[in-house]
């Protein structure tokens, strides 16, 4: 039998689409792209936005069309946050959430044996039992990518931003025990991968149900036979001490890359966002990671359009976005989240207004990028490259993960080489250069 997976949303939806994948071929499925005629399809759902779950419902309506035999699968945050809503979709053939995913295979065959419908939604602990709560055990073995291995080492979330459904679709902060990490990191680099992400639904608070800090990971990854490289997902920033900062500048094998989730360069904002932090800890934690790091690159996330987000406001996260000059951002404008605090906050923005912000944040984030990028050219640094396109040009990612293309006769996928940036690529968007002999 044939399965096809759809993944909606973040770094770790895409870690257990691989997991899934490598538990449905165990047991003898050929895994298929979603566009491919398939026995299974199963949708990986996000729900931060309420768009995310509309783009879930046309998913599992397209392959309904596609193939209206096969058994369609609804899995993920959706279901998990809204399950009444998640069963009120015809297309979906199953349907369960992101606490249990091993029962999503158990629920399949379910549904090919009996030809009946199976919901199967494990709630997360509340209360006094949210701290009961454990690691999910999944280890990946496998990435589509042979260069790059993301890792889930944390899941959950207590920070109940004012905007954000995520507490509720992925419960409490839990995470995977140092041995299990290291033997997970121990397969993968046997496996020929030389670059791994750790990635968590909140990354900083790994181990804080363990005893644990997030330094300890980070520690224990860059000191695997094999791994040359250990980068990290997004963080929220104030969790990042000035001695955590110190101590991943003195490992070789950390990229200076860092994913500080800003959401809004306005104090008055990140307050209603219910943000745990202000600006002025935020650039506090961006200097510190620039006197540690020779290069670093700073990227974000910025929400524009929040609730009661005034002109003023606005102004201010503009200039404040200037000011640190991120390397790249992705910008967006805020949506209604039924079942959060912000979706009954006055001062609804008109999405007209949305889109104006966008576009205006777009143009300031773009130009900060370009003055990134600029800044590259001249460097000699070390590339690790993962993919190649017609004409000989191979395409890899420097530690700040600066996009860097070459031309070059020889194989070079999968390989490190130093490489001098010569200048900027035609889109713009990345750099090109020559590999330094």
């Amino acid at each position: 039998m044939r399965a096809a997976f759809y993944t909606l949303g973040c770094k770790v939806n895409q870690y257990e689409t691989q997991i899934l994948q490598q538990y449905f071929s165990a047991e003898g499925f050929d895994i298929v792209e979603p566009e491919d005629d398939a026995d299974v399809y199963v949708v990986n759902s996000c729900t931060v936005t309420a768009s995310g779950d509309k783009k879930s419902r046309q998913a599992l309506r397209h392959f309904k069309r596609q193939n209206p035999a096969a058994v369609t699968v609804l899995t993920g945050c959706f279901p998990q946050a809204f399950p009444d809503a998640a069963q009120q979709i015809p297309e979906a053939d199953v349907i369960t959430g992101s606490y249990n995913r091993a029962s999503v295979l158990e629920a399949v065959k379910q549904r090919l044996a009996t030809g009946e419908r199976v919901v199967r939604i494990t709630p997360h602990p509340q209360g006094v039992h949210r701290r009961e709560a454990s690691f999910e055990q999944m280890k990946a073995t496998a990435m589509h990518e042979r260069t790059r291995a993301f890792v889930k080492i944390q899941d959950g979330c207590d920070r109940f931003c004012s905007y954000c459904i995520i507490p509720m679709a992925r419960g409490p902060v839990r995470s995977k025990p140092l041995e299990e990490i290291r033997e997970e990191l121990t397969a993968l680099a046997k496996a020929g991968y030389r670059e791994v992400v750790l990635v968590g639904i909140n990354l900083p608070c790994y181990g804080s149900d363990l005893g644990l800090r997030l330094l300890d990971a980070v520690s224990l990854a860059c000191n695997i036979p094999g791994i040359s490289r250990v980068r990290l997902g997004s963080l929220e920033p104030e969790l990042l001490t000035p001695e955590d900062i110190a101590a991943m500048a003195a490992m070789p094998s950390f990229c200076p890359q860092f994913h500080l989730s800003l959401q809004s360069g306005c104090d008055a904002t990140l307050r209603r966002m219910n943000r745990h932090y202000d600006t002025a800890e935020y650039r506090r934690i961006v200097e510190n990671l620039r006197a540690a790091f020779p290069n670093p690159s700073i990227t974000t996330d910025i929400m524009v359009g929040f609730a009661g987000e005034t002109e003023e406001e606005f102004a201010q996260s503009l200039d404040f976005a200037r000011e640190i000059g991120f390397a790249k951002a992705h910008v967006f404008a805020y949506s209604i989240r039924p079942g959060t605090r912000a979706a009954s906050m006055p001062g609804q923005l008109t999405n007209a207004c949305k889109e104006q912000r966008s576009a205006a944040m777009i143009a300031v984030t773009d130009a900060t990028r370009k003055e990134f990028l600029q800044r590259q050219v001249g460097l000699v640094e070390e590339v690790l490259f993962e993919t190649s396109t017609a004409g000989g040009m191979y395409h890899g990612y420097t530690p700040n993960y600066t996009p860097v293309a070459v031309a070059s006769l020889e194989n070079l996928c999968g390989r490190l080489c130093n490489v001098r940036i010569t200048g900027l690529s035609q889109d713009g968007d990345g750099c090109v250069g020559t590999v330094e002999m």
